[in-house]
C-alpha cells in the first residue's frame, strides 16, 4: 500500500497537491498554469509542520529559507532548467550555503559559504531546496534511530524504523514534503530507507556524482544518492547531478547511457536468511519477488553470495572502519561524550591498535581480488537481492542498537566496496503497510543495465497493479471498470529529438497528458540525419540494409490526444512504426527518406543528445 492510498489527499490547505509528488506531475501543472511553485512550497511548509513529531527535519521547511530560491526561478527559462520548480530535501551532512550542516550533531555544526557540488547543480537546474533532513549521526547507521534530534518515524508505520542513515530524506519524500531528496550511501544508506518507505533509491557508481561539500563517513566509499517515487524521477535528477567536479578529488567521469536489458539476471544460489519480527513475511515477499523476476524472460544464473558477505566484513569488521576515525576522530577526541553513545563507540573502534598500516594494505589487497572476481561475475549481468532481510520496531533497535543495525546491512554493505552501482525498487508489501523492496546491482561501467532491469520490473508491477485494480472494480459492480478502461486507452510513442525530456517541445508531450516511460534504443536498422531546419530537427529513417541503433525515449500518451498531436507534425516528419531493440514496434517519429538526401548524416553519434546537447544534459 502506498502512502497516498493510506492517507488520501491530506488537509484542505494542500488539497490540490498529492502526497506522491513527482517531477512529471509538477511540470505538467506548471505548464498548464494550474499550480505555481509558491503554492507548492506553502503546502510543503504546512505538511512539515503537521508531521513535526515524526522527526523528519533538522532544519525544517520555512518560507524564510525557501523564498529566495522561489524568487530565483524568475531568472530561469523553464525550457533550459529541467528541474524548474521541483522541491527537494537535503540530508544534513550535505552542504546548503548559509544553512548549518550538523551531520546530526549540534556541537559539530558549521555554516558553509558554498553549496555542495550536487546541490549547486540541482539549484542551477531550477530545483528548490526546502530543508535539511535528519540522519543517523555522522551517517553511521542503517536504522534511522541514532540521532539526538529524535529517531525518524517510518512513513507508513510509525512504530517501525525508517532506515538510515538517510532516514529523514526518505520519509520527507514519502510524506509528500519533497518530490525527491538527497541522501548518502556508504554501506546502504541510499537503499535501505527506500525499501522501508516504499520508494526508489538510486545509488550511482562511485565518483559519478561529486561528494564535494559532503561530511565524509568513508571518503573513498561515499556516494550521494537520490530518493523518489519513480525510477524516471531518480534518473532525471541523475541527468543533472552526474559528472566530474573540478574541485572534487573523488569524482570521475562515469557515463550512464541509455537503459539496456542485461544479458543475464543473477540470483542468489540457495536460501537467504531473514530477521526481525517480520522475518517470515519478508521471506515470503522475497520468494514472490523471485517468481516475478523469472517472468521477465531473461536468462537466469544462480551465484554463490558468500564472497559478497566476505567483502562486506572488511567495512565494519576490518580496518576500513579506521577511515571513519580518520575523518572524525579529531572531533571525537576533542569532544568526548558529545556524540550519540552508540555512534561514538563505533567511531572509536576505528582507532583500535590492530588496525595498523599493514592490516589496511592486507585488506586492500584482499578487496582487490574480490573486485576482480565480482567484475567477471557481473559483466553484462545484473544481480538481484533483497534490499533488506527484515525490519525492526524503533523500540527493538533502541534496546539492541548494534546487532539490529548489523542485520540491516546484510545485503547492502558489499556494494561500494566492490565498486558497484545499485538501484532499490519497491516489490510489494511484506505485511500490511510494511513495504518490501529488492536491489539491482551492476558494475560501475554498466549502470544502463540496472536501469533497464528496473524498468522491466517496475513496468511489470504496474501492469499487475492495474489489472488487480480493474478486477476489484469489476467485482464491486461499480463504474470504476469503465474508468479503468478509459485510463488504459493510451499508446506508446517513441520520440528521438525535440520532444525528449529537457528539449523545447517536451511541453507538447506534457500538454497532451503524456508521461515518460523509459529510455530505449531502436533496432540496429536506422540512420539519423540532422534536418536543415530552424531549430534543427532529427530525421529517423529505417534502412533496408545496415543501419545502427539510435537512442530515443518511449512515452505513453492518451489516445484521445494522439490524433491531434500526430496531425500537427510538419513534413517531412511523421508518425510511423519504430522498431525497438527487443523487436517490438511502437508508434514514433520517423522521417520520409527523400529528406535524408539533403541532410547531415549524424548516425555515428547514436542519438540526438549527442548532436544537440542540452546545457544540462539528461544523460551525461
Amino acid at each position: 500500500m502506498t502512502l497516498a492510498e493510506n492517507r488520501g489527499l491530506g488537509k484542505a490547505a494542500d488539497v490540490r497537491l498529492p502526497l506522491e509528488l513527482t517531477i512529471s506531475w509538477l511540470k505538467d501543472k506548471y505548464v498548464k498554469g494550474a499550480l505555481t511553485p509558491q503554492e507548492v512550497i506553502a503546502a510543503i511548509v504546512q505538511r512539515a509542520a503537521d508531521d513535526e513529531d515524526m522527526n523528519i527535519w533538522i532544519t525544517p521547511p520555512s518560507m524564510a529559507l525557501i523564498q529566495p530560491y522561489v524568487d530565483n526561478l524568475a531568472k530561469l527559462n523553464p525550457a533550459d532548467a529541467p528541474l524548474w520548480g521541483i522541491p527537494f530535501a537535503i540530508k544534513d551532512n550535505i552542504d546548503l550555503a548559509g544553512v548549518p550542516t550538523t551531520a546530526g550533531c549540534a556541537e559539530y555544526a558549521y555554516t558553509p559559504a558554498e553549496h555542495a557540488g550536487v546541490v549547486e547543480r540541482l539549484i542551477a537546474a531550477g530545483a528548490i531546496p526546502v530543508g535539511k533532513t535528519n540522519l543517523d549521526q555522522f551517517a553511521t547507521g542503517l536504522v534511522g534511530a541514532r540521532s539526538p534530534y529524535g529517531d525518524a518515524h517510518n512513513a507508513l508505520r510509525p512504530e517501525l524504523i525508517s532506515g538510515g542513515s538517510s532516514s529523514g530524506s526518505a520519509v520527507a519524500v514519502a510524506r509528500g514534503q519533497a518530490a525527491f531528496s538527497l541522501g548518502t550511501d556508504t554501506a546502504g544508506s541510499g537503499r535501505v530507507p527506500a525499501a522501508l518507505n516504499g520508494l526508489v533509491g538510486y545509488k550511482p557508481s562511485l565518483g559519478a556524482w561529486p561528494t564535494k561539500g559532503v561530511v565524509p563517513a568513508c571518503a573513498s566509499l561515499d556516494c550521494v544518492t537520490v530518493f523518489a517515487h519513480s525510477l524516471e524521477d531518480t534518473l532525471a535528477v541523475d541527468g543533472v547531478a552526474r559528472g566530474p567536479h573540478t574541485d572534487d578529488p573523488w569524482s570521475r567521469r562515469v557515463s550512464r547511457g541509455a537503459s539496456q536489458v542485461p544479458q543475464t539476471l543473477l540470483l542468489p544460489d540457495g536460501p537467504l536468511s531473514f530477521y526481525g519480527p517480520y522475518a517470515a513475511e519478508y521471506k515470503a515477499a522475497w520468494e514472490r519477488a523471485v517468481e516475478e523476476l523469472k517472468r521477465l524472460n531473461l536468462p537466469i544464473a544462480y551465484v554463490d553470495v558468500t564472497m559478497f558477505a566476505q567483502a562486506a566484513a572488511i567495512l565494519y569488521e576490518g580496518p576500513w572502519v579506521a577511515e571513519r576515525w580518520a575523518a572524525l576522530g579529531g572531533f571525537i577526541e576533542a569532544n568526548p561524550g558529545v556524540a550519540y553513545p552508540v555512534t561514538e563507540k563505533i567511531l572509536r573502534s576505528g582507532s583500535a591498535a590492530e588496525y595498523d598500516a599493514a592490516s589496511v594494505f592486507q585488506a586492500m589487497h584482499r578487496l582487490q581480488r574480490f573486485k576482480l572476481e565480482a567484475r567477471k561475475l557481473l559483466q553484462g549481468a545484473v544481480l538481484a537481492m533483497p534490499t533488506c532481510g527484515g525490519t525492526w520496531t524503533r523500540e527493538q533497535v533502541l534496546a539492541d542498537p548494534i546487532a539490529t543495525n548489523r542485520e540491516m546491512g546484510r545485503y547492502t554493505n558489499h556494494c561500494n566496496l566492490l565498486d558497484w552501482c545499485a538501484v532499490a525498487v519497491p516489490a510489494g508489501d511484506a505485511a500490511p503497510r510494511t513495504s518490501f523492496g529488492i536491489t539491482l546491482f551492476g558494475i560501475a561501467e554498466e549502470e544502463s543495465l540496472i536501469c533497464g532491469a528496473a524498468e522491466l520490473i517496475l513496468a511489470g508491477a504496474s501492469a499487475v497493479g492495474e489489472a488487480a485494480s480493474a478486477s476489484e472494480d469489476a467485482s464491486a459492480g461499480t463504474d470504476a471498470g469503465a474508468s479503468a478502461a478509459g485510463a488504459a486507452a493510451t499508446t506508446l510513442v517513441a520520440v528521438c529529438g525535440l520532444h525528449m525530456r529537457g528539449y523545447p517541445l517536451e511541453k507538447q508531450m506534457l500538454g497532451c497528458g503524456a508521461r515518460f516511460i523509459r529510455e530505449d534504443v531502436t533496432a540496429a536498422k536506422y540512420s539519423l540525419v540532422k534536418l536543415p531546419t530552424t531549430p534543427a530537427k532529427p530525421g529517423l529513417v529505417k534502412q533496408a540494409q545496415g543501419g545502427a541503433a539510435i537512442a530515443l525515449e518511449v512515452w505513453e500518451m492518451p489516445l484521445k490526444a494522439f490524433g491531434g498531436f500526430a496531425a500537427e507534425i510538419p513534413a517531412p516528419l511523421g508518425i510511423g512504426k519504430v522498431e525497438l531493440r527487443d523487436g517490438t514496434e511502437v508508434p514514433g517519429f520517423v522521417c520520409e527518406a527523400y529528406a535524408a538526401a539533403g541532410a547531415e548524416d549524424v548516425t555515428a553519434l547514436g542519438g540526438w543528445r549527442r548532436v544537440v546537447p542540452l546545457p544540462l544534459p539528461v544523460d551525461e
